[in-house]
């Protein structure tokens, strides 16, 4: 597993050796990083499920300004903790151990412009996690990864790659 594009491009990754997780393919991640080329530099960004961390250093080798990383698996924690300091960016991210959904829940409106959301596929933590965003924002803009076969509500983007599909939800702007 390897940083894709940015600053750190071409960069190795540590990843796990655990059935349980699933990391986000490269390809997903630049489609992911393309849907929102233009909200990323300078960005404040929450990456939960963070897993090994791919997707919010990702977002920070192009050009995001600051990630909060979100997870509580204690395999995952230490591969990510090892990425972030391979890497060198702990002074532009924190790394939380915690679960997402409470995380979440827990968030003031406008805490982040961008959150991405990449939850264990066929499991409806996606669904609570967009409903309760979708109350009371906690970020201009949501980024979630799941199984194509997922019904989400209606996205603003939508691209859909073998297995995956990202939705990207956008808070309306005020009229």
């Amino acid at each position: 597993m390897r940083i894709v594009g940015g600053k750190f491009a071409g960069r190795a990754l540590a990843s796990l050796n655990d059935f349980k997780v699933r990391p986000t393919a490269e390809a997903v991640r630049v489609a992911m990083m393309k849907l929102v080329a233009n909200d990323l530099e300078g960005a404040k960004v929450v990456d939960l499920f963070a897993g090994t961390g791919a997707i919010g250093l990702e977002a920070l080798s192009r050009g995001a300004k600051y990630v909060d990383f979100v997870e509580f698996r204690p395999s995952s924690l230490h591969t990510l903790k090892a990425n972030v300091a391979a890497l060198r960016v702990q002074q532009q991210s924190r790394i939380y151990k915690k679960d997402a959904l409470p995380f979440a829940d827990a968030l003031p409106p406008d805490r982040y412009d961008l959150a991405f959301a990449d939850p264990p596929y066929e499991s409806r933590m996606l669904d609570r996690l967009i409903e309760r965003w979708q109350q009371a924002p906690w970020s201009n803009v949501l980024v979630a990864e799941h199984a194509r076969t997922h019904q989400l509500p209606r996205a603003s983007q939508f691209t859909m790659l073998e297995d995956s599909a990202i939705s990207v939800y956008r808070r309306p702007s005020p009229a």
